[in-house]
C-alpha cells in the first residue's frame, strides 16, 4: 500500500486529454487525493467463479478416491484383527463418511468463506462426522 503521507503525481493536460471521455479541465487536489473506502469485514467480498469451485471440485473427487483407498485398507486392517468382515466393511464406509464430510466441509470453507463458514454449515459436516465416528467405532468392534 502506498504512504498516506506522499501525494501522488499530477497528472499533465496531455495525459488527460489522451484519456478517453477525459475532461479539458486540469485535476483538482480533492480529486487526487480520494481514498477508497475501506471494507470494515477486512476484504474485498468477491464472487466465486466457474474456476475456483472447478478447482475444488477437482481436489474434492482426489480426496473422496484416496478416502476410498482408506476405507478398503482401513476394513482389511479389522479383518485382521479378528473383527467380522461384515462389521469391518460397515465400519470402514462409516470412516469414509467420515473423512469425506470433513473434506466437503474443508473444501467449501476455501472455496467461498464468507457463505459457507456459517455456522449452520459447518455444524451439518461436524455433525454428521461426529456421527460416522461414533458409529465407526462401535461397529469395529470384535
Amino acid at each position: 500500500m502506498p504512504d498516506p503521507n506522499t501525494q501522488p503525481p499530477a497528472l499533465s493536460a496531455a495525459t488527460t486529454t489522451a484519456l478517453p471521455g477525459a475532461s479539458q479541465a486540469a485535476p483538482t487536489a480533492a480529486t487526487l487525493t480520494t481514498v477508497p473506502a475501506i471494507n470494515p469485514s477486512g476484504g474485498v467480498k468477491a464472487d466465486t467463479g466457474p474456476r475456483d469451485l472447478a478447482i475444488g471440485g477437482g481436489v474434492w473427487l482426489v480426496l473422496v478416491i484416496a478416502f476410498f483407498f482408506a476405507k478398503t485398507g482401513y476394513a482389511n486392517m479389522l479383518v485382521g484383527k479378528r473383527v467380522a468382515p461384515r462389521s469391518a466393511n460397515a465400519s470402514g464406509w462409516w470412516l469414509f463418511i467420515l473423512l469425506t464430510s470433513l473434506a466437503t466441509g474443508g473444501v467449501l470453507a476455501v472455496v467461498d468463506q464468507e457463505r459457507f463458514l456459517a455456522p449452520i454449515y459447518i455444524a451439518g459436516f461436524v455433525g454428521v462426522a461426529l456421527l460416522a465416528l461414533i458409529l465407526m467405532l462401535m461397529t469395529g468392534r470384535r
